[in-house]
Order: structure tokens, then sequence, then C-alpha cells
């Protein structure tokens, strides 16, 4: 490095980052609703003209991912094309048009002495998104945050830089455009992962930090972090056939809930059929015959001599690829068991027409989301009529399950007297 050359200072860069996220947080959070949405119509108007300059940088990145050796799930996740871009806009201006959650009124309450108690929701502040492979992130994450009345700081994959960065000017030139300042979604212009480091450790800066990525990002934030973490931790998700499903549906489900798209949270990894069902084939067959590579455990390996063996690590791994591993269990006690020992808490499902089964299944289960008789691949914040999200909260604390504007505010007490006193 010439001596006369710029010194990379990631802690700095997120500081003024940070400064000019929260003044413009200040200014967004008390505009009004039709205003903020205004400005998101304005952003998803900009990203559908951008169609052209955002497909030539994806390109850029394609090119890159496939010299790197990344895989199919990962390429399919990273790769843009004029329906997603026109899905992405669709998705910004659909996130415009939902309630505002900023302002509404939690509960009210009256105490003995007249004092009226009120929590009503406000925004969180400024919002820290730490991402991977997916550019489309770049939008729905940002026009969250701004219809919350956040501001948000922006750090993607270095796999979709260009991507990310031609999403992003886009969308910042229709909020710019609509009167809203620029600085309410910033995107931090290096892929050092030393910026990753500093968001991490930017107390006082950034108010929460939300990881959206695999396995290894998450671990790193939840290690690192010294501000609060909205955690995505990994879609190792089941799909339990029981002894009463029906078959034909049992087969629909399972095949769209692996082969759908292999590549998202919400897919299926690990297949879960009661011992008394009595087609286990016919799911293992119309599996392999949609493309899945089928790993069993010796009980489904005696069904199908040509099924491969499971590993132990496989009832631990999230594929994110056209494989599962599939298990025969003892009824629905046999199949929770199994979900409590190898699940991440994301997504599980039962097929059934036990109305007292799926109850059990449903009580018994914990995780974020639980389907009776649907498919995983519903796991998804515009599915739920949340518009996009920010991810999958696997936790317990804040928000679960998919996180969208209601996720992306907090509240306050708002507290009116007649001039009471504690005296």
């Amino acid at each position: 490095m010439a001596d006369n050359a710029p010194i990379f200072d990631p802690v700095s860069l997120i500081a003024d980052m940070g400064v000019r996220a929260r003044h413009a947080a200040r200014t967004v959070a008390a505009l009004p609703s039709a205003t903020k949405a205004r400005a998101l119509d304005a952003a998803a108007e900009r990203l559908r003209g951008a169609t052209a300059e955002i497909l030539a940088a994806n390109a850029l990145d394609m090119a890159h991912g496939r010299e790197i050796g990344l895989s199919g799930a990962m390429l399919d996740r990273l790769m843009l094309d004029e329906a997603r871009i026109d899905a992405m806009a669709a998705g910004v201006a659909a996130i415009a048009g939902l309630r505002d959650p900023v302002g509404a009124l939690i509960d009210e309450s009256r105490r003995p002495n007249g004092l009226v108690l009120r929590r009503v929701r406000v925004p969180i502040g400024v919002i820290g998104i730490i991402y991977e492979s997916r550019p489309n992130v770049t939008a729905d994450a940002a026009a969250l945050c701004v219809k919350a009345g956040n501001a948000v700081i922006l750090r993607g994959g270095s796999e979709a830089a260009h991507s990310n960065r031609a999403i992003h000017a886009a969308f910042v030139a229709g909020l710019a455009g609509a009167g809203l300042p620029a600085d309410i979604a910033q995107l931090v212009p290096t892929t050092d992962r030393a910026a990753v480091g500093a968001m991490l450790t930017a107390e006082g800066v950034i108010d929460l930090v939300v990881p959206r990525g695999g396995k290894s990002l998450v671990a790193r934030v939840q290690a690192e972090a010294r501000v609060p973490v909205l955690a995505h931790l990994d879609g190792i998700n089941h799909v339990f056939v029981h002894a009463a499903a029906d078959p034909a549906m049992a087969e629909k489900i399972v095949v769209d809930a692996k082969m759908r798209r292999t590549g998202i949270c919400g897919a299926m990894e690990t297949l879960l059929i009661d011992r008394s069902y009595p087609l286990a084939t016919g799911l293992t067959a119309a599996l392999t015959a949609a493309g899945c590579e089928v790993r069993g455990d010796p009980a489904v390996c005696a069904l199908d001599a040509s099924i491969g063996a499971a590993e132990a690590v496989d009832w631990d791994t999230e594929y994110l690829d056209a494989i599962a591993s599939v298990a025969i269990v003892d009824g629905v006690e046999g199949a929770m068991a199994h979900i409590a020992a190898h699940g991440s808490h994301h997504t599980d499902a039962i097929v059934t027409a036990d109305e007292a089964v799926a109850d059990r299944f449903v009580a018994g289960v914990d995780s974020a989301i639980v389907l009776w008789n649907a498919s995983t691949q519903f796991a998804d914040g515009g599915e739920f009529g949340l518009g996009a999200e920010i991810g999958i909260a696997t936790g317990r604390l804040h928000a679960r399950g998919p996180v969208a504007l209601e996720g992306l505010t907090t509240y306050k007490w708002v507290v009116r007297g007649t001039g009471q006193v504690r005296g």
C-alpha cells in the first residue's frame, strides 16, 4: 500500500454511517404513513426502471460465483432475471400498502388513581442487516425498515456485491426522489469482513442486528455481537407423515416441501414416516422421481435397497439442495422426539387426517412455524400476508417466525394524568 493511501478504518466507517442513519431515522419516524408509502412506491418504480442495470450487475456476480464454485442452490439464490426483479419491485410496492405499525395502540388501561396507560408501537431506530447470497434482501429489508420508521445499514455478501449496489442505488434514488433522506437506507461500501465486526460492536450506533445467511455467519454474529441480535438459524425442517395421512396429499406435500425450491430456508430437509403408514416406499419413490437424493435410516434402506444409508450428520444438516434424509418413527411421539433432538426450531409440518394427532403435534413441537397438512415452503412472510420479511426468527424473544413490520418495532408507554402525584 502506498504511503499516502487512505487507511481503512471499519469502526469509523460504521460510526459515520450510524450518525447519518440516526439523523435520518428521526426524520422518517415522524412521517405520516402516506408519505412513507409514496416513497416506497417510487422506489418500486425505480427498481423496475433499473432492470437492465441490475441484470448487468447480476451477470458479473453469477460469473464470479461459477468461477469460485458456488453450488447450484447458492447460484439459484444469487440469480436474478426480469421476473425476479419485477417480483422484488412488487414486494416493495406491497409493503408500501401494508398497515403502518408505527403509532398503533397495543393496549390501554386505567389505574385506580385515574392514570391512563397506553402501549404504543414505535420504531426501533437503526437496524443493521447482515446477509449473504440473495440480492433481493437489499430491497426487501430496506423497504420493511423504512415502512416501520427505522433507518437501515445493509451489509450484503461479497458474492452479490455488484447486484446489491445496483439494487440499492435504484431503491435509494426512488426514496430520495420522493423526499426521504437518502441516509435512511445505506449500504456498507466494502466487502471487507472487518466491517461486519464493526457493526456487531457498534453499541449506541446500531440498535438491532439481524443476520440472514448460513450457520457460520449466524454463529459469528451471536459470538461477537455487543448489540441485540434477532437470530435466524438453520432451517432443518421436517415433514412427518402420520399413519392417518391421505396418501395423495402426503406425496404432494412431501415433494413440494423438498423440491419446489431446495435452496430456501423453508425447504424440508428430513422426512419422518410413521411406522404404521402403509405407503412409505411411495413417498421415497416420489422424491427420487423428482430428482432428489434420498438418504435413509436402516428401516428405510430395508424398504428400498437403492436408497443410500444416512449418516449421523445427516439428521443435523441443512442441505439447501436436492437431498433429503428419511427416517421411520413410532407415531407422533417418535416424530416429536426426533424433531426435538435434531430440529432447529424453524418450521415443521405434519400430514394427517386425525385432528387429535395434529393437535398433539402442533402443541408439542417447539418451532417458530408448525403446519398441519401444508408444505413447509409456506414459511415465508409474503405467504403469511406480512409482505416481504427480514427473516424467520427462531429464538423466543421479541419476534418469532417471519419477521416483518411489527417485528421491526418496539413500544413505549404513554401515561396520561390529571395532576396525580405519588406524595
